[in-house]
């Protein structure tokens, strides 16, 4: 059962990228991220208040960044017909997530359920929403095979600056060596558990199980070798994030997972794009 959530939040923010057109400044993008639509982890309650507040904030661009249900892929279809009700300028474009690929077809069902309401998904593609000028690149998910970015930025004119949604965000530190002017990435749920002032639950257990010899540790909830491997960097869990020269935002999603949440509110995000100052 989930923990005390907090507010669904729409958190705001401005991010510079370099070379961007002029024609493209001011432009808004919604990130909504992992759903887990289930009828458990998100409740249609929260998922309608999403959809509405989406709708008011009348965004050029609106992209999910994965995870739409946790094992099932049956329940997408019932989650598609109330994706239905958002639009934007410029279209709505989509990844997938691990949890879109546990069941076998899982990855098929969920791609066609979505197109068929007019949301792209992109597996290792680009798009050209914005024009030729600003691309936008859809990755594989990063614990798939097919997560072989190398050919795809090859494809890319190095001085045109690209949005890139790619689910896990620990693939920024392998994006690092091309250019990634925004990332956008969910997967952590923001750590699900946060004490405020000092940081999110894994990234603290992740300090305390270095003291605990491993023998120990898979009898520790929470702290299992397990645990540990949905995420290398847990301080990448939420919000703005510098990865070398490249920009990295992760939303905490929608939905949620056991134990559930706690000073974690669910997120819409609301990105405005601005040309940089500097240039790269």
């Amino acid at each position: 059962m989930p923990i005390v959530t907090g507010p669904l939040t729409v958190e705001r923010l401005t991010v510079p990228i370099a070379d961007l057109p002029a024609r493209l400044a001011g432009t808004t993008v919604v990130q909504l991220s992992d759903l887990h639509y289930d009828g458990l982890l998100l409740t249609d309650e929260l998922l309608a208040r999403a959809v509405d507040e989406v709708r008011s904030l009348s965004p050029d661009l609106i992209v999910l960044t994965g995870d739409y249900v946790t094992r099932d892929p049956t329940p997408i279809y019932t989650l598609a017909r109330q994706l239905k009700q958002l639009s934007s300028r410029y279209g709505l474009y989509a990844v997938l997530g691990n949890h879109d690929r546990l069941v076998s077809g899982a990855a098929e069902t969920i791609t066609h359920a979505l197109e068929q309401v007019d949301i792209r998904v992109l597996w290792n593609q680009i798009a050209y929403p914005f024009g030729e000028t600003f691309p936008l690149v859809g990755l594989a998910d990063f614990w798939s095979s097919a997560f072989r970015p190398a050919p795809i930025f090859e494809q890319l004119d190095p001085a045109v600056p690209r949005l890139v949604l790619s689910h896990n965000p620990d693939s920024a530190e392998v994006l690092s060596c091309w250019r990634v002017d925004l990332q956008l990435s969910g997967h952590t749920h923001g750590g699900q558990i946060v004490f405020p002032g000092i940081g999110n639950a894994p990234q603290l257990w992740d300090l305390l199980r270095r003291h605990i010899p491993a023998e120990w540790r898979k009898d520790i909830p929470y702290l299992s070798d397990q645990c540990f491997k949905i995420v290398k960097h847990w301080e990448w869990a939420m919000g703005l994030h510098r990865v070398g020269s490249n920009w990295l935002y992760v939303n905490r999603g929608l939905g949620t997972y056991p134990p559930g949440r706690l000073f974690c509110p669910p997120e819409i995000t609301l990105l405005t794009l601005q040309p940089a100052q500097v240039k790269r």
